[in-house]
C-alpha cells in the first residue's frame, strides 16, 4: 500500500515516519480511498498501543501521511525466531486488547490483526499498525460524507488468510468479536511458534478456520488454553464479547492472588469529571483537588501530585494506561452532578497493578453535605489501601476547615479562578474569597487564599501593590491569628513579609514554618526559592525550586520560576533549556518566552531574543512589563528607534491607567539614561513594586548602574544591602 520514510519534523525538532502512496496508487481511486480511510481512522484514536497520525496531506501525485516512529521490529520478525514465553506473551496480548478496546470504543473493528501489523518497540513497547481494511462505524450519526461509516458489500471477503474469523471467511459483518478471533490466532502463534490453522493451501486453511479446532496448546496452564480457545469459538456470540472482558481475562492469569491484600504504596486521584454544566466546574475540580491535599497526608502513600493528574481533566481515559504512564498503583476517578441544591458523586478505586474495581460508589446527599461526601469518599478509600495511619493522619483526613458549607462552596470557587492566573480570574477570586469570610469570619484558609489572590494581582501591573498591601496584610495575618497550625496561613503570611515589608527575617521564619507543618506544600518551597532569590542566595533558592518541581512536576508557574531564578543566577543556558522544555507542553505561556528572550539577550542573541520577547508581549496582550523589556532588548539589539516608540506608548498609556514603573526603568536603562533610570526606580520603590523586589538585586540588566551610590541606596533600602 506504500512505502514508508524515515524524517525530520523540523518545526517541533522530532523525528517522525512518513507513509507514501506512490504516484501509480495515488492515481487509482480505490487505493487512494483506502488511504485516506485509514488516515482517518487512526485519527479518530489515541491510545499508546495504536500508531499515532501526526499529520496527513498531499502533493502534486503524491499522497502521504505523518506518524510516530517506532524503532524496533514487527512480531513476525520477532516470531521468526522462536516461540514466545507464555508471561511475556500474555503481556503483549493484554496490550494488544487494550488497543482493540479503544478502537472498539469509537466503532472501530480493525479486520486484519497478524504480526505483520503488529509493531514490538526498542523501549518494550507494543503497537498496532494498518488500519487500511478497518470497519468503522460511529457511535453518532455521521456528520458529513467524509465520517461516514464504512461499508463492506455483502459477501466480499476481508483479511489476510490465516487471521481471519470465520465470519470474516464467509463473508459476513465483522466486529469486536471478529478482531478477538484474530487476536486469538496471534496468541496462538506467539505461545507455539506455528500458525493456529496452517494448512497446505489457502483453500484449506480457510477450510479449516471454518470447521477445525487447532492443536492444542502445550506447556501453558489450563487457564490460559481455556482462554485461547475461548477466543477462538467458531460462533462469534460465544467467543469474549468485547476486547476490555479479554483484557481483563488476560490480566488474571498473571496476578497473585495476595496482590489484593497487600497495602497499596500508589494513588492517583484524577479530575472528577463534570457532569452538571460549566456552573458546576468548580465542584468536581475542588473535590479531586481536596482528596489529593487529605490523601498527601499520609506518610505511607505516595500521591500524585495535581498538576501530573489534571493532565486527564476532560479526557476519556484507560485505567490500565493512565496507572502505567503514573506509576502508580491505584486510580481514583469520579463524575459530578450537581442540579438544584442536590449533588451526585459517583467515584470508583481501580487497583492497576491486580487489574479490577476494589471499590465504587455513588453518593447521594444536599450540595449541604459536600463535607460529608468527601469524608466518605476518603474514609472508604483509606480502608481499601489498607494502609495504617497514624492518629494525627486519621485526623487530617477527617479535617473541615469550615462547618459552612456554603462558605466551603464559595472557597472551591475562589480557588478554581485563583488557578487560572488571570486578571480576571484573580479578581474573580477575591469576591468569593470575601463572600466566603462574610459566610464565616473564622474560615481561615478563605483569609490565605484571599491574601494570595492579592500577591498575585500584585504582579500583574493591575494597579500599584501598595494599595493592595494593607488587605493583603490584614487577611494574611488574619489567617494565622485564627489557625495557627494551618500552613497556607504562614506561608501567604511570610511571602507577605517579603515582598510588602522587606521584613526577610521574618519572612525566613514564616516560611521555615510552613515547611515544618506541610513539607509537601509544593507552593512554601516555591515563594521560599523566590523569597531566597531576592537576597541574592541563589544556590539555595534554585534548590527550593527544584524540591517544588519534583511535588508538582508539570506545574508551568514552577517551570516559569526555574527558569526566572537561573536567569537571575546567569545561568543562561540552563534558563533557555528549562524554557524550551516547557514550552513543549504549552506553546503560549507567555512568561516562558518571556525568559527565554531575556536570556538570549544577555548571550547577545539579539535577534532571537527580540522575536522571544515579542511573542511574550503579544501573548500577554501588551502587558507593560513585557512592553518594557521588548523595548529594552530592541535598545540592546541597535534598534534604538523601536525602542524609543514602544518606550512613547506606554509613556501615554501610564496617562490613562497603572504602568509597572520597573518597566519604564528598564526601556531607560536600554536608551542609556540613567537620571530616567533612577526617577523611575524609585517610583518603582514608593509603589512597593514587587518586580523591583523580585529582581533588583540581581537583574543583569542593571549591572552597569551596580557601582552608582542611588543603587546601592535603593537596596540598602529594601534590607538587600
Amino acid at each position: 500500500m506504500g512505502e514508508v520514510y524515515r524524517a525530520r519534523d523540523s518545526r517541533l525538532g522530532r523525528d517522525v515516519a512518513v507513509k507514501v502512496l506512490p504516484e501509480h496508487l495515488a492515481r487509482d481511486p480505490q487505493a487512494l480511498a483506502r488511504f485516506e480511510r485509514e488516515a482517518r481512522t487512526v485519527a479518530a484514536l489515541s491510545h499508546p498501543n495504536i500508531l499515532a497520525l501526526f499529520d496527513i496531506g498531499s502533493e502534486p501525485g503524491v499522497s502521504y501521511a505523518v506518524t510516530e516512529l517506532l524503532e524496533g521490529e514487527t512480531l513476525r520478525s520477532r516470531l521468526a525466531l522462536a516461540a514466545i514465553p507464555w508471561r511475556k506473551a500474555v503481556e503483549m496480548a493484554v496490550a494488544l486488547a487494550e488497543g482493540l478496546a479503544a478502537a472498539h470504543a469509537k466503532g472501530i473493528t480493525h479486520r486484519d490483526l497478524k504480526p505483520e501489523n503488529i509493531f514490538l518497540t526498542s523501549d518494550g513497547r507494543v503497537k498496532i499498525l494498518d488500519f487500511g481494511l478497518a470497519r468503522w462505524q460511529p457511535r453518532e450519526p455521521a456528520g458529513d460524507a467524509t465520517d461516514a461509516p464504512t461499508q463492506t458489500q455483502a459477501g466480499t471477503v476481508m483479511g489476510t488468510i490465516g487471521y481471519m474469523s470465520p465470519e470474516q471467511v464467509r463473508g459476513e459483518k465483522a466486529d469486536a468479536p471478529s478482531d478477538i478471533f484474530s487476536l486469538g490466532c496471534v496468541l496462538h502463534e506467539m505461545l507455539t511458534g506455528r500458525r493456529a490453522f496452517q494448512r497446505p493451501s489457502p483453500a484449506d486453511t480457510l477450510a479449516a478456520i471454518l470447521k477445525e479446532d487447532p492443536p492444542e496448546l502445550a506447556g501453558v496452564s489450563p487457564e490460559l488454553a481455556r482462554l485461547v480457545s475461548h477466543c477462538l469459538e467458531k460462533n462469534p456470540n460465544e467467543r469474549f464479547q468485547s476486547a476490555r472482558d479479554l483484557t481483563f481475562a488476560l490480566r488474571s492469569l498473571g496476578a497473585p492472588a495476595e496482590t489484593a491484600e497487600a497495602p497499596a504504596d500508589s494513588l492517583a486521584v484524577l479530575p472528577f469529571a463534570n457532569a452538571g454544566g460549566p456552573d458546576a466546574e468548580y465542584l468536581s475540580d475542588g473535590i479531586a483537588e481536596s482528596l489529593i491535599n487529605s490523601f498527601s497526608q499520609i506518610a505511607r502513600l505516595r500521591v500524585v501530585p495535581r498538576s501530573a493528574a489534571f493532565r486527564y481533566k476532560g479526557r476519556e481515559v484507560d485505567p490500565q494506561a493512565v496507572g502505567r504512564e503514573l506509576g502508580v498503583r491505584m486510580l481514583l476517578t469520579g463524575k459530578v452532578v450537581e442540579r438544584g441544591g442536590r449533588l451526585s458523586v459517583q467515584a470508583e478505586l481501580v487497583d492497576v497493578a491486580a487489574n479490577k474495581q476494589l471499590w465504587g460508589e455513588r453518593l447521594h446527599r444536599q450540595l449541604s453535605d459536600i463535607f460529608e461526601v468527601e469524608e466518605e469518599i476518603a474514609r472508604q478509600i483509606a480502608e481499601k489501601l489498607r494502609v495504617r495511619l497514624s492518629g494525627e493522619e486519621t485526623k487530617q483526613l477527617a479535617r473541615r476547615y469550615t462547618e459552612d458549607s456554603e462558605a466551603y462552596q464559595l472557597y472551591l470557587k475562589a480557588r478554581f479562578h485563583f488557578l487560572k492566573r488571570t486578571t480576571e480570574g484573580l479578581q474573580k477570586g477575591v469576591e468569593y474569597c470575601e463572600q466566603a469570610i462574610e459566610k464565616d469570619p473564622e474560615f481561615a484558609l478563605a483569609y490565605a487564599a484571599l491574601a494570595d489572590c492579592y500577591l498575585v494581582l500584585g504582579s500583574l501591573s493591575v494597579c500599584p501593590p501598595k494599595q493592595l498591601k494593607p488587605k493583603a496584610l490584614q487577611a494574611g495575618r488574619r489567617a494565622v491569628e485564627i489557625d495557627g497550625g494551618l500552613a497556607e496561613a504562614h506561608n501567604s503570611l511570610a511571602y507577605l513579609h517579603a515582598v510588602y515589608e522587606w521584613d526577610w527575617a521574618e519572612a525566613e521564619r514564616g516560611f521555615r514554618h510552613a515547611l515544618e507543618l506541610n513539607p509537601a506544600s509544593w507552593i512554601a518551597h516555591d515563594w521560599y526559592g523566590l523569597t531566597l532569590s531576592c537576597q541574592g542566595r541563589m544556590e539555595e533558592a534554585i534548590a527550593e525550586t527544584r524540591r517544588a518541581q519534583q511535588l508538582e512536576p508539570l506545574s508551568l508557574v514552577l517551570h516559569h520560576h526555574a527558569a526566572w531564578l537561573l536567569w537571575l543566577a546567569r545561568r543562561y543556558d540552563d534558563a533557555i533549556a528549562e524554557c524550551r522544555k516547557a514550552l513543549e507542553m504549552d506553546p503560549n505561556f507567555y512568561l516562558l518566552h518571556f525568559w527565554l528572550g531575556l536570556s538570549l539577550e544577555q548571550q547577545s542573541r539579539h535577534e532571537e531574543a527580540v522575536a522571544a520577547l515579542r511573542k511574550a508581549y503579544e501573548l500577554a496582550q501588551a502587558n507593560p512589563l513585557q512592553a518594557g523589556s521588548l523595548g529594552h532588548a530592541l535598545a540592546a539589539a541597535g534598534r534604538r528607534d523601536e525602542a524609543e516608540k514602544v518606550w512613547r506608548e506606554l509613556e501615554a498609556q501610564s496617562k490613562t491607567g497603572y504602568v509597572e514603573p520597573y518597566a519604564m526603568a528598564l526601556i531607560h536603562a536600554g536608551l542609556g539614561a540613567t537620571d530616567r533610570v533612577f526617577e523611575w526606580l524609585e517610583k518603582a520603590y514608593d509603589d512597593i513594586s514587587g518586580w523591583l523586589t523580585l529582581c533588583a538585586k540581581g537583574d543583569p540588566r542593571f549591572d552597569h548602574l551596580r557601582p552608582d551610590p542611588r543603587f546601592q541606596d535603593l537596596l540598602r533600602r529594601m534590607g538587600l544591602a
